[in-house]
């Protein structure tokens, strides 16, 4: 089996699907939000500038991007220990620039409150890069194909 293949390869039961559906689906809405709503400080290019970040509307556009492509790759369940990686790395940005900063503010039960969707987020997004998009998905049927054409 080549690398690919063992890279996109699943097992995991059917009920991933509810995880992809879960990640996949907030992941494209958040970056479609982002820009529909470009002005709204929780959202789009001015979140980013209240962050700090020198470039809000590049970063706003690039993270948009990352979010809506691999959102939809998740759904579809095609190429999906790639398509997680994006994502882990934006939760990991979004839960130190932003809720680390209110844990230090503010204490942990706020923090822990504002960071409920981010933590399920980048939980998520572990998960689907340790199981794989399981068996209802394009990876598994590029499998598939691919060991029937090969024998």
């Amino acid at each position: 089996m080549t690398l690919f293949r063992r890279i996109i390869a699943t097992d995991a039961p059917t009920a991933v699907i509810l995880i992809r559906l879960m990640v996949g689906a907030v992941f494209v809405s958040e970056g479609v939000q982002k820009f529909l709503f470009p002005e709204d400080p929780g959202l789009g290019a001015a979140r980013f500038a209240k962050l700090g970040f020198s470039s809000p509307d590049f970063t706003a556009s690039f993270v948009a991007s990352f979010e809506i492509t691999c959102g939809a790759l998740i759904l579809l369940g095609l190429l999906t220990r790639f398509a997680v990686i994006p994502t882990i790395i934006i939760m990991i940005v979004a839960i130190s620039t932003t809720k680390i900063p209110l844990l230090l503010q503010s204490g942990f039960w706020p923090m822990a409150h504002e960071a409920r969707t981010d933590w399920s987020m980048l939980l998520g997004s572990l998960f689907l890069l340790w199981v794989g998009a399981g068996c209802w998905s394009l990876d598994a049927l590029l499998v598939r194909r691919n060991e029937a054409n090969h024998g």
